[in-house]
């Protein structure tokens, strides 16, 4: 039988008290509705149907890549029932549904496999105990058969004693889900469509209600609020950093590391507190990072240590290299075999080459720095003319000293020497020593500021 899904991503949000969309808001660097996504996909289904309310076009936006959604429209929201309802027109009549809520991000493929066969004919829901189950729909049973739920505001005090809980999850042929649709009303204090009427309605007709137990709670959790949503974030960091872990990373402090992308790193990797990765990182053999660092869309080799609060974005680093502290690696920084960027040092398009350095200080931008050479502190390349960015070639084994100004477009072939304090407007040749400074001139018998207002104060 044919697979669909459909996603309930309609709901207002209210409780997060923000102006974006519930479902957009980021857990570990994305929308809650792309990790709903990922799982859905992972069951290779023959069509993904998400339903969406105001701000439609939104959420609609930040998917326009995703060319497997087809999406729905609930206008105006009447409830999950009315939701789910007009969706099931775009199913194909022989397909199995299975129901997702856009605001419950973590829930398990493996979960929704048991979900799917155990429907049959009838319908399958994920339920699971709470301690605590205040504000969800509960659970009825008799003889241990599920004969309907409750929610939470319709609920008498003796079901809210009940402990079971609906997680929204459910699945069911078309036929049948379409049947027990058609026979909702809203007699309710919400005045919805209750798609969880439709389990005691089944009951009703003799069809067949199957509970499947959920993994664990943050699995089904869905997000009301911002609190939950940190609850969220800190469980799921918290299984990434165990993983790493397991493949033979330290972390020095697990409940202290953020991973909002997709992160590889090889074995005996060092990350220390506060480190914040980004986007599609790598990292090889040995990397250290020290604490309060971010690194993003990055690559680096075996052995590049990368000290305290460094800023690493778009950048290729090569074995051996050691970064900060307080360094910023902007995108298209690319850095040869044994480069040290020191503090303070900031980089953008600029390409170094083995063994070169920039210890302190330093600003290189649109830039080509040969292997072994030296850039001293203060020194940086004027690359942007207001209008236009000009590169700066700088050949192999060139000092440039401390305070030099690099006016692009510019070339200092190798083994040339900047002296200090230099601006440098014209290609400096091989092995030539260039000074660009203002003639030094030494006043004798000036009168200081504090002198001349004691001599006049007499």
């Amino acid at each position: 039988m044919a697979l669909e899904v459909v996603v309930l991503a309609a709901g207002a949000g209210t409780r997060m008290r923000s102006r974006t969309p519930k479902v957009l808001h980021p857990l570990a660097g994305r929308p809650l509705l792309a990790h709903v996504l990922d799982t859905a996909f992972r069951l290779e289904p023959d069509q993904c149907h998400v339903v969406v309310g105001h701000p439609a076009n939104e959420v609609k936006a930040h998917f326009q890549d995703e060319s497997r959604i087809s999406w729905v429209l609930q206008e105006p929201r009447l409830g999950s029932g009315d939701a789910a309802a007009q969706a099931l027109p775009a199913v194909a009549d022989d397909a199995t549904v299975l129901v997702l809520l856009g605001d419950v991000p973590l829930v398990r493929a493996e979960t929704l496999s048991r979900c799917v066969a155990a429907a049959g004919d009838g319908i399958a829901l994920v339920t699971i105990d709470l301690p605590d189950p205040s504000g969800l729909g509960r659970i009825l049973r008799r003889d241990s058969r599920i004969t309907g739920i409750v929610e939470d505001a319709d609920a008498t005090a003796e079901q809210r004693a009940i402990t079971e809980i609906n997680t929204g999850i459910l699945a069911a042929p078309k036929a049948v889900l379409g049947t027990l649709l058609e026979t909702l009303d809203r007699n309710n204090n919400q005045g919805e469509y209750y798609l969880t009427d439709i389990v005691g309605k089944a009951e009703a007709r003799g069809i067949a209600v199957t509970g499947i137990d959920g993994h664990v709670p943050e699995e089904v959790m869905g997000v009301n609020d911002r609190v939950q949503l940190a609850h969220l974030e800190r469980y799921y960091q918290r299984g990434l950093a165990d993983e790493l872990m397991r493949q033979g990373v330290a972390v020095m402090d697990p409940s202290r590391l953020d991973i909002r992308g997709r992160l590889k790193a090889g074995r005996d990797c060092v990350v220390d507190v506060d480190v914040v990765f980004e986007g599609d990182v790598i990292l090889g053999e040995g990397v250290q990072v020290g604490p309060g660092c971010v690194i993003r869309n990055s690559t680096l080799g075996d052995a590049v240590e990368v000290q305290p609060m460094s800023c690493i974005d778009g950048a290729v680093i090569a074995a051996g290299c050691r970064i900060g502290p307080y360094a910023r690696l902007r995108p298209g920084t690319e850095l040869a075999e044994s480069v040290h960027i020191g503090n303070f040092v900031e980089t953008k398009k600029a390409s170094l080459g083995a063994g070169a350095k920039a210890n302190h200080l330093a600003y290189l931008g649109d830039a080509a720095v040969g292997a072994g050479t030296n850039v001293g502190a203060g020194a940086i390349t004027c690359n942007y003319d207001g209008v236009d960015k000009h590169r700066t070639e700088i050949g192999e084994n060139v000092f440039i000293g401390t305070n030099a100004t690099l006016v692009a477009p510019l070339t200092i072939d190798d083994e040339a020497y900047v002296g200090a304090g230099s601006t440098i407007t014209k290609t400096v040749e091989r092995e030539d020593l260039a000074i660009g400074r203002g003639r030094q001139r030494n006043i004798q018998g000036w009168t200081p500021p504090a002198k001349r207002r004691t001599d006049e104060g007499r």
